[in-house]
């Protein structure tokens, strides 16, 4: 990007870390991603009431996580030129339309593009929700995005539970009473809106502040190659536990659909904690050692899951859920730092990819699952952490450190 200068690291971290802002976002998230994980949360009941194959199912969540991929890392390039403050409410604009659209929807197309402007509503809040948490960080970066990747972490637990106790006794149009929390979130993101016009408008004409490194650039690009790798195994396992987790126990242990979805909560629960945690370890310790952890350290216990009983798989997946959590916030703030100056791009890239990888193997392992069985699927899943090794290639904390 335009001019940039280098600072020392404890100049950055000296600066003001802006708690509001950063809450604000993070709820917003948390609102977001409670709309969002709507259209998961359903799928045992649009199952029954539109006769869908699993196939079907994999195909919205193509639509809805696709939409989301690829429009991110454009909005990311687009807004690192010239930022657009308020596109934040806009996008939230296009989420509570998508609800209506899902709540009144009476044909499988309707559901697909009701699940495509959510899709477009969370394209444009997470690259732009990720610069506000960066800018208002004072330098502590790790704590910024895993505070605010915890708000989406923390909706998407709470999601399939409103989904059990409100949409699934009350039907399909009862999705139109969750467009409550999307107006809310539009006028939290109009204020955090201000604040980020009012940040840009203090800086204009000021020099960039980069924290620059001295790795090659064949470094940097082998590096970002096994991030994206890291997301990848993150996220197709994290696709079967959040479109086929409520299949997969009510077909294995004969639970109901309220039960699974509490099921699902505490894995999604469990995330949301894990994230928190993640955030200032990452801040102490660097980003490489949490994504060690949390990626090839949840291999013993994904290998478990498929083969043990309900109890242990609560337990199993709570843990894995924990675990796994951190490695996302670590491996986005590793990448700004790998690419300093294009935080909108870097976090609409990896958002993006994280959102695509979820939804193309959703749809690749719902055509498994209609062919092999829901078994199957997770017992292939399990081993997608063996990819942790590849963290060894990463840079340490010392190499990406100030120049």
């Amino acid at each position: 990007m335009a001019d940039a200068t280098s600072k020392p690291a404890a100049a950055v971290a000296a600066e003001a870390t802006v708690v509001p802002i950063i809450l604000a976002v993070s709820f917003c998230h948390m609102l977001n991603d409670i709309m969002q994980s709507m259209i998961s949360a359903i799928y045992p009941m649009l199952k029954t009431d539109y006769a869908l194959d699993f196939w079907q199912i994999g195909i919205l969540t193509l639509a809805f996580q696709c939409t989301a991929s690829l429009l991110q890392p454009v909005i990311g390039i687009i807004t690192d030129k010239k930022p657009f403050p308020y596109s934040l409410p806009v996008g939230m604009g296009s989420t509570f339309i998508g609800l209506f659209m899902l709540a009144g929807s009476h044909s499988y197309a309707m559901l697909v593009i009701a699940a495509s402007l959510i899709g477009i509503g969370s394209a444009v809040f997470h690259p732009e929700a990720s610069r506000v948490a960066r800018l208002a960080s004072g330098g502590r970066y790790g704590f910024a995005q895993a505070t605010f990747q915890v708000g989406g972490n923390f909706g998407q637990s709470i999601g399939p539970l409103l989904a059990a106790f409100i949409i699934v006794p009350n039907g399909q149009g009862s999705v139109a009473w969750f467009s409550v929390g999307a107006m809310l979130g539009i006028v939290v993101l109009a204020w955090v809106a201000r604040w980020y016009r009012t940040h840009m408008l203090a800086n204009k004409g000021r020099k960039r502040v980069l924290n620059a490194h001295s790795l090659s650039k064949r470094t940097v690009v082998v590096a970002l190659a096994i991030l994206t790798i890291l997301t990848f195994s993150k996220n197709a396992y994290m696709a079967s536990i959040s479109s086929y987790y409520t299949f997969f126990v009510m077909e294995r242990f004969d639970v109901t659909v309220q039960q699974s979805q509490v099921m699902l909560f505490i894995f999604l629960g469990a995330v949301a904690l894990g994230t928190v945690i993640g955030g200032p370890i990452g801040d102490r310790f660097g980003s490489k050692v949490v994504i060690w952890f949390s990626i090839l350290g949840v291999l013993p216990f994904t290998l478990a899951m498929p083969y043990a009983n309900l109890p242990v798989t609560i337990a199993l997946s709570a843990i894995i859920g924990f675990i796994m959590a951190s490695s996302f916030p670590a491996i986005v703030v590793m990448a700004q730092e790998l690419v300093p100056g294009r935080v909108g791009m870097i976090a609409g890239i990896f958002f993006g990819i994280a959102f695509g990888i979820g939804g193309i193997a959703a749809a690749v392992l719902g055509v498994f699952a209609d062919h092999y069985g829901i078994t199957f699927v997770y017992t292939v899943c399990s081993f997608l952490p063996v990819l942790g090794l590849l963290t060894v290639f990463l840079p340490g904390k010392k190499a990406l450190r100030v120049a």
